[in-house]
């Protein structure tokens, strides 16, 4: 199946009924009054997240969503049945963004959860309503209001503890198929890899985190060279960044290091946020470096990058180092976890001892009768 992270569409809720203007004309009461009934509510529609559906080709041809009229009011106090709701099921990860203002509706991070993209319309009151000891016989109605009407983008950033970055043929593949269950498409060409995959690592049998896999930068990718900026988007969730280098290309004439930092040059250009993220440097293919020089071409690269951060040795191939590192990831994502658990905590006693330190006496926070 084709991968698809990107579709635009348009949803539109339905219309309230409307109330009808009616009068009891039974035997026996002639003058029963009005009785006519409410308009039925129209139908909503909903995005669900589903941990079952992973791509959002199901939006990319089908673009108009439409939810149902509410059924106008009649008379005998009958009220007009309200149409049913719509629900759009996404992969877990998907945004949602309007358009028109640029607002994010919703950001789709757990299975089951359920935002509402556009409300139905209420229904119209009927004459019922409007009868009093003044107005015996009220011939107003109301009609019912429209629905909502949105056009959506819908841009699917996969979740994944970590994202592998790096040129082209740097090993990636290679690398997310020796630590982890991903089968993506291995070959001795550029761009190999055309669209993300996932891989769940798996440190033991009740430790893992998940792995993804994007498609290679190239310099120039702010520009559209190669496949362009489109994919790093699912690198935004991540907690750690692993930087994959080949530090023995196949062409004796490209510099592993100048390679480096277009990468780097070309994460920047993206968005700063992701690249402040926490990021190591891992050097794979030291299977066809000579032994006696590995040490010195790594020394060397680290001094011309001038990285100051963790690096990492390996050999995706032969998948020396490659334990070490997974282990390492793992512990440092506990670590960062644990952390984020314990911010979450701290900031709800501060939160409790904000509600608890209100003076019940302050007129502000008394109801009004």
């Amino acid at each position: 199946m084709k991968f698809i992270d990107e579709a635009k569409i348009e949803v539109i809720a339905g219309n309230g009924g409307n109330g009808v203007a009616s009068f009891c004309r039974e035997k026996f009461r002639p003058f029963g009054g009005p009785d006519g009934g409410d308009g039925g509510k129209g139908g909503s529609i909903f995005a669900v997240a589903d941990r079952n559906i992973n791509t959002l080709v199901d939006y990319r041809y089908a673009k108009l969503f439409k939810a149902k009229n509410g059924e106008n009011g009649r008379g005998s106090d009958c009220y007009g049945k309200g149409a049913d709701d719509v629900f759009l099921r996404m992969p877990v990860g998907t945004q949602i963004v309007d358009i028109n203002d640029g607002a994010i509706l919703a950001d789709l991070t757990e299975h089951g959860q359920q935002v509402m993209l556009a409300s139905g319309g209420e229904g119209g009151w009927g004459n019922i309503h409007f009868k009093s000891s003044t107005n015996r016989a009220p011939r107003q109605k109301t009609d019912g209001k429209e629905g909502e009407r949105r056009e959506l983008r819908l841009e699917l950033k996969v979740l994944a503890d970590v994202g592998l970055l790096g040129m082209p043929n740097a090993g990636k593949s290679t690398f997310i198929t020796a630590v982890s269950n991903a089968r993506p498409k291995i070959a001795d060409y550029p761009f190999t890899t055309l669209h993300p995959n996932l891989g769940v690592v798996r440190v033991s049998h009740e430790k893992s985190f998940v792995i993804a896999d994007i498609p290679g930068l190239i310099e120039g990718a702010a520009e559209g060279a190669g496949l362009g900026h489109q994919f790093l988007r699912h690198l935004q969730r991540t907690r750690l960044l692993l930087h994959i280098v080949d530090l023995a290309p196949f062409n004796a004439e490209v510099d592993p290091v100048k390679e480096a930092k277009a990468i780097v040059k070309e994460l920047k250009k993206y968005d700063e946020a992701l690249f402040d993220k926490p990021r190591w440097l891992v050097l794979n293919k030291l299977d066809m470096v000579p032994e006696d020089e590995r040490a010195k071409r790594v020394k060397d690269f680290v001094k011309r990058f001038a990285w100051k951060g963790p690096v990492h040795q390996i050999s995706a191939l032969t998948r020396d180092g490659c334990e070490e590192l997974i282990i390492a990831i793992y512990e440092y994502l506990a670590e960062q976890r644990h952390k984020e658990q314990r911010a979450s905590e701290t900031q709800m006693a501060e939160e409790a001892r904000g509600i608890a330190s209100i003076d019940p006496d302050d007129p502000r926070f008394k109801s009004i009768e």
